[in-house]
């Protein structure tokens, strides 16, 4: 197994919107684009598999199930400075399921990507 890259995959409602709101608002960079089908991101080692209806992973469950964006699962990015990314990105319109979370390991939050998929942006707790 590569140890080197980890792949997570959303199902998208557009490809494109997705592609161009990953690297406008959370610095990705596009590894390959197939829009409408199929884009692939990545962030250090995340790579980020963007896969609309008409890609193979979009194919319904043999039990007539179609894969679909949204739920709770979810990638985290670690950031230095919450508050101010957070400002950043409401400044550029992006959505939030809540306000900033603190608990004893940090502060964390939810964003929504335009198919209603989370990232969870976090800032570990000062640690002295």
């Amino acid at each position: 197994m590569s140890e080197t890259l980890v792949n997570v995959r959303y199902m998208v409602g557009d490809v494109q919107v997705s592609v161009d709101w990953y690297v406008g608002n959370l610095g990705f960079s596009v590894q390959l684009n197939a829009a409408p089908a199929f884009a692939s991101v990545e962030l250090g080692a995340l790579r980020l598999l963007l896969s609309g209806r008409t890609s193979s992973a979009g194919r319904p469950m043999p039990d007539g199930r179609q894969p679909e964006p949204g739920g709770w699962n979810r990638f985290q990015l670690i950031v230095d400075d919450l508050a101010a990314d957070v400002g950043r990105l409401r400044g550029r319109g992006v959505k939030f399921r809540n306000d900033i979370v603190v608990g004893p390991g940090g502060s964390q939050i939810l964003a929504e990507d335009p198919s209603g998929n989370v990232v969870e942006l976090f800032q570990p707790a000062a640690r002295g």
